[in-house]
C-alpha cells in the first residue's frame, strides 16, 4: 500500500532527530510534566536544526522537504513519552503555522512565519468555543471592522500553546448572518490589550499549555486578516485534513512507544516462577498488539502518500484519525494491564501514556464526527474536491 519507499536520506533524518530527542529533549520531559511548562529554548534548538520548518519555504526559514520528512517528525517526535511536549510541536508547525504559509500576506509572513519556523514565536490556533465545540459555524467571538481595525469580543477554550504562546490564528464571526460564509480568520498577538488567558487543568498532556482565551474589546490591525475575510471557514475545512493525519501518526506513534515499553517489561517481570513474556495469554496478546499496530501503521503511510501527492483525501485522513486514535486507548489499556498495580503508578511511563492518549479520539474531530463524514460519503454519496494545488494542498473541503 506505501507507495514511495524512504530513502537514505529519509533515514539520516530520522537518526538525527532521534540523537537530538535523546539529547534535548528526553531528560528534559520529566521536569516539562512537573511544571507544566515546556522551556521555549527547546523551540529555538529545534528551529536550528531545521526542525520547525520540515515542509516551509526557505524564503521562511524552512527546509522545503517532502512531506515523509515531516511524517518522520511526527513518529519520533511522539515517542517521547509526553503528549504534552509531542502535540505542542505538532500545533506549531501543522494545525497553525499553515494558515500563515497558505493564506496570509507578504509582511505577515516575515513578522510571524519567519520567527515560528526558526525557533523564537510560538503559535496556536484558536477555533473551538465553550458553547460551540465541534460544531464551528455556531461560534459566538465577533470581530466587528472600525476603521483601521477589527474590534474582537467573545471566548476561546481547549487551545494547545494558548497560555505561553505568542499568537493565535482566531476564527471569529465578522457577519453573524451568513453562517459559514460570515466566519473569518484573524492573526491575534497575544499582548494586545483585552486579551486574558486562564489556563486549563487536564487529565493528560501536562507538559502542555492549554487555555482558555478571553477577547474583551481586542482591536487586531487590518493587515493581520487572514486570507480574504469571509473565507475562514473554507480555510479551516481545508487545514483539517492534515492537523487529522498528524494526529493520526501522533496517536499511533504513542501506542507504538506503550508496546514497546511494555515489551521490555514483561522481559524483566516474573509472576510464578517465569518471566510473563513467556505466559501464552501475553504472548498472544502482545502478537495481536502488533498486529493491529502494523496494519494501521500501513494505512498512515498510505494516507502520507496522498498527502505528498496533494491529494485532497477527506475520508481517507477521517479514516485514518479514527482508527489510530482508537486503537491508542486500547493498546494503553492493554498495556497498562500488564504492569497490574505498578501500571497504576506515576514510577512507570504507563500510566502517563495511558492518560495523554485519551484526547486523541477528541482532537481534531471527534470519532463520531469521523463516522458522521465517512458515512456522508459512503451512505449519502457526498464528493469532496480532489484536486488540490502543490502548493497549497488540503485548501477547501466543500461538495462539489
Amino acid at each position: 500500500m506505501h507507495a514511495t519507499q524512504l530513502t537514505e536520506e529519509h533515514q539520516v533524518f530520522r537518526e538525527t532527530l532521534r540523537a537530538f530527542i535523546r539529547k534535548e529533549v528526553l531528560p528534559n520531559i520529566n521536569t516539562w510534566e512537573e511544571q507544566e511548562q515546556i522551556n521555549r529554548d527547546i523551540w529555538k534548538k529545534m528551529g536550528a536544526m531545521g526542525f520547525m520548518g520540515i515542509n516551509y519555504p526557505p524564503e521562511y526559514g524552512g527546509a522545503d522537504l517532502d512531506f515523509y520528512y515531516s511524517m518522520i517528525f511526527c513518529e519520533e517526535i511522539s515517542k517521547c513519552f509526553s503528549g504534552g511536549f509531542s502535540i505542542a510541536a505538532l500545533v506549531i508547525q501543522y494545525m497553525s503555522a499553515p494558515y500563515l504559509l497558505k493564506h496570509a500576506s507578504e509582511p505577515i509572513k516575515q513578522k510571524y512565519l519567519t520567527p515560528v519556523l526558526s525557533g523564537d514565536m510560538v503559535s496556536a490556533v484558536a477555533i473551538t468555543e465553550p458553547g460551540a465545540g465541534s460544531d464551528i459555524q455556531n461560534m459566538k467571538t465577533y470581530a466587528e471592522r472600525c476603521g483601521d481595525h477589527f474590534i474582537v469580543n467573545g471566548s476561546k477554550t481547549f487551545i494547545t500553546n494558548g497560555y505561553y504562546g505568542d499568537f493565535f490564528i482566531t476564527a471569529v464571526k465578522t457577519d453573524k448572518q451568513k453562517g459559514s460564509r460570515g466566519i473569518t480568520l484573524l492573526l491575534i498577538d497575544k499582548n494586545a490589550k483585552g486579551i486574558r488567558a486562564n489556563k486549563i487543568r487536564k487529565m493528560g498532556w501536562y507538559a502542555s499549555d492549554t487555555a482558555e482565551l478571553a477577547f474583551d474589546q481586542v482591536k487586531v490591525p487590518i493587515e493581520n486578516l487572514i486570507g480574504l475575510e469571509g473565507e475562514g471557514f473554507k480555510y479551516l475545512m481545508g487545514g483539517l485534513q492534515l492537523e487529522r493525519l498528524t494526529t493520526a501518526i501522533y496517536s499511533l506513534s504513542m501506542a507504538d512507544s506503550a508496546l514497546q515499553y511494555t515489551l521490555d517489561y514483561i522481559q524483566q517481570r516474573e509472576a510464578f516462577g517465569h518471566r510473563l513474556q513467556d505466559f501464552q495469554v501475553v504472548r498472544h496478546r502482545i502478537a495481536q498488539m502488533v498486529a493491529d499496530i502494523e496494519v494501521c501503521r500501513a494505512y498512515n503511510r498510505y494516507c502520507c502518500d496522498l498527502q505528498q501527492q496533494g491529494t485532497y483525501a477527506v475520508k481517507e485522513c477521517s479514516i485514518a484519525k479514527l482508527q489510530a486514535s482508537e486503537l491508542a486507548i486500547k493498546i494503553a489499556h492493554q498495556c497498562l494491564q500488564l504492569f497490574g498495580g505498578y501500571g497504576f503508578t506515576e514510577d512507570y511511563k504507563i500510566a502517563r501514556l495511558y492518560r495523554d492518549v485519551r484526547v486523541g479520539t477528541i482532537i481534531a474531530g471527534t470519532s463520531e464526527i469521523m463516522l458522521e463524514i465517512i458515512a456522508k460519503m459512503e451512505i449519502d454519496r457526498i464528493e469532496y474536491d480532489s484536486k488540490i494545488n502543490a502548493q497549497n494542498k488540503g485548501k477547501i473541503e466543500s461538495p462539489s
